[in-house]
């Protein structure tokens, strides 16, 4: 309860002596009594505010408490200057009453009472004057405190929580962690400090949206495909079955028959482990919506009409927009895995009739969109590594593995794992195979049309690993999940177009493409210009040799563990830092009141430059 100076006290009693004698007076004209007594409390409400230390605290913040702006970057500071306060001797307690106790991560409430006792044996906060956390507090841990005549310190506080030291509605038991807090009071203000928290700025909220968007699909696993049952590829949370019978190719353990379009799903998998999941919106640097929207349009792509493709996608955007936490930065902060190229939920009106109008929705265009493919020319959705075979769960088994791949002995000089395309106009993919065959047994090549295994993970990572470069040209679209393939057995890609990976996997891939891969124009081996063998013959051993090395490097961040590695980034890692860095800038242009989409117009997007930012050579700005 808040104790007001005696002063204030008398003010008070004043006060309500006053109005009661005018209510007795116009007691007799009831019609009067209701209107008058309401503006008689108003106007004490104004007149006669709480002062604690020659400091005001408006009245009107109890009726109409400021919620915190979660586009506010400052909130990953985690700090703040608060209200005046007031202590007593700390050899009986120490108080610190009428602070603004919550920072901006929290919620700006203009009036919360908070006091912070020390009784030798607990450090006990509460809160008041707020309805939502109302009579609700949280042991924390044990405080020493020194001589309030100077200051007034907690320090060494642990919190019970690994959010912020709130009541229980703020914040999991998910991982707690120590947090030294430090109280000061000089007789000017409160200071609220957080240290040595390792997920400030860090935290993310994921939406617990309705199973119809997710867990839903995954029960119906049969109906994924057209063609093909998917109930192998969703066990072990979107890993596939796990390979048994390796022969000598790969390791016994961590290695699945991982669908290329079970993204949505594994990375949902390991969101729910993230190390700074938080329950507590409302300090969330971002919010993950795990929508399976991959998985959901794969199963209407072939023979479903328009309205049956976009049921989910406007179901969806209607459930986000009646969210609180979609309305704090109008979806700016919020993110997706749509777990396919997104070329199949970017259908647009007046082009083909393929695939779902997801991706055009007003609403997704403020959200990040994480996808297997991005499109060049919009400033919203990026590129993430397909999913390979290989999940480790500790880190000596990434470290084991490319140390396997770094040791093995190549017998074939470059590789083509594909299938023909003949009816596609523009596909060398014919031009490369006559290449190969004419090679004299330097080039190996493995007719997907005919063979039944380039989909099992010990058949396709014997033929990249016996070889020193594979082919990587375009198919159904730019992409390729072989490309990910080949760099995770040692294999140095060759590409044919630049949208196959220079413009896709900015986050991943270093900018200098020449690290890590020989690019080959399309129009030279259509015109037949240029001979792959004679190409590939001209690099330099020792420049072979570098590039394989720097292959190898990059297979953590091309790589999904099962689990957070102990001393290594994976490919989930890179992929949440760019995240949390793009949303953190997004909220900086809402807060300085300007619409992230105007920063690039999408016909001028800074990916079409070929502007990879592995090496942070180049500023990430939102959309």
């Amino acid at each position: 309860m808040l104790i007001l100076p005696d002063a204030d006290q008398k003010l008070c009693k004043r006060s309500i002596s006053s109005i009661m004698v005018i209510i007795n007076f116009k007691f007799s004209k009831q019609w009067l009594w209701f209107p008058l007594l309401f503006a008689m409390f108003l106007l004490f409400s104004w007149q006669y505010r709480y002062l604690i230390n020659g400091s005001s605290i408006d009245m009107s913040s109890i009726f109409f408490p400021a919620s915190g702006n979660q586009c506010d970057p400052k909130h990953s500071s985690r700090s703040a200057v608060l209200s005046p306060v007031s202590s007593q001797n700390v050899r009986d307690s120490s108080r610190v009453d009428n602070a603004t106790y919550v920072d901006g991560t929290i919620g700006s409430w203009s009036l919360v009472a908070t006091r912070m006792e020390n009784n030798g044996n607990d450090s006990r906060s509460g809160e008041k004057s707020d309805p939502e956390h109302l009579l609700k507090s949280t042991l924390l841990g044990t405080v020493t405190s020194q001589n309030v005549s100077d200051s007034s310190r907690v320090d060494n506080t642990t919190y019970a929580y690994n959010t912020t030291y709130g009541d229980g509605m703020l914040g999991d038991k998910l991982n707690p962690l120590p947090v030294v807090i430090m109280t000061e009071n000089n007789g000017t203000g409160s200071r609220i400090r957080e240290k040595d928290d390792p997920c400030a700025g860090r935290y993310i909220y994921i939406h617990d949206l309705p199973s119809q968007f997710n867990d839903n699909l995954i029960k119906d696993c049969r109906n994924l495909g057209a063609w093909i049952d998917f109930c192998p590829f969703v066990k072990n949370h979107g890993l596939g079955s796990q390979v048994e019978a390796s022969e000598g190719v790969v390791s016994n353990t961590s290695w699945y028959k991982t669908d290329q379009f079970m993204l949505s799903a594994i990375f949902y998998d390991r969101m729910k482990r993230y190390e700074c999941l938080t329950k507590n919106s409302s300090i969330a640097t971002a919010v993950h919506v795990p929508f399976y929207a991959g998985l959901e349009v794969g199963r209407h792509l072939y023979g479903d009409n328009k309205t049956v493709r976009d049921a989910a996608a406007l179901d969806l955007v209607q459930w986000l927009r009646e969210k609180k936490e979609w309305k704090a930065c109008h979806g700016n902060d919020h993110f997706i895995v749509a777990g396919r190229i997104c070329w199949d939920l970017r259908r647009d009106e007046n082009g083909v009739d393929w695939g779902s109008k997801l991706l055009k929705l007003p609403e997704l265009k403020n959200m990040t969109v994480l996808t297997i493919e991005s499109s060049p020319w919009d400033s919203n959705d990026f590129a993430i590594p397909y999913p390979t075979y290989f999940h480790p769960l500790k880190d000596n088994e990434l470290l084991s593995w490319q140390e396997t791949v770094r040791r093995q002995k190549r017998r074939y000089f470059f590789t083509f794992q594909g299938a023909p395309r003949p009816n596609m106009n523009n596909s060398i993919r014919s031009e490369l195979i006559s290449q190969c065959l004419a090679s004299k047994g330097k080039c190996h090549f493995v007719n997907c049309t005919i063979s039944t295994l380039c989909n099992d993970p010990v058949h396709v990572m014997r033929n990249f690993k016996d070889s020193v470069f594979c082919l990587q040209p375009p198919g159904d679209s730019p992409t390729r999940r072989s490309a990910f393939d080949s760099i995770l057995a040692g294999c140095i890609p060759v590409f044919f177009h630049p949208g196959s990976a220079y413009t896709q996997y900015i986050w991943h891939f270093p900018k200098n493409y020449t690290k890590y891969s020989v690019f080959i124009p399309m129009d030279d081996v259509k015109k037949r210009n240029a001979s792959v063998e004679k190409v590939l013959a001209r690099i330099p051993k020792e420049h072979v040799l570098e590039m394989r090395e720097e292959v190898i490097r990059l297979i953590p961040k091309i790589t999904y563990s099962r689990t957070k590695l102990k001393a290594i980034d994976d490919a989930f890692d890179v992929t949440i830092k760019r995240v949390l860095e793009r949303v953190k800038a997004a909220r900086k242009t809402v807060n300085e009141g300007k619409d992230p989409r105007d920063e690039f117009s999408e016909y001028l997007s800074w990916k079409y430059f070929l502007t990879g930012i592995a090496d942070d050579e180049v500023q990430i700005n939102c959309a």
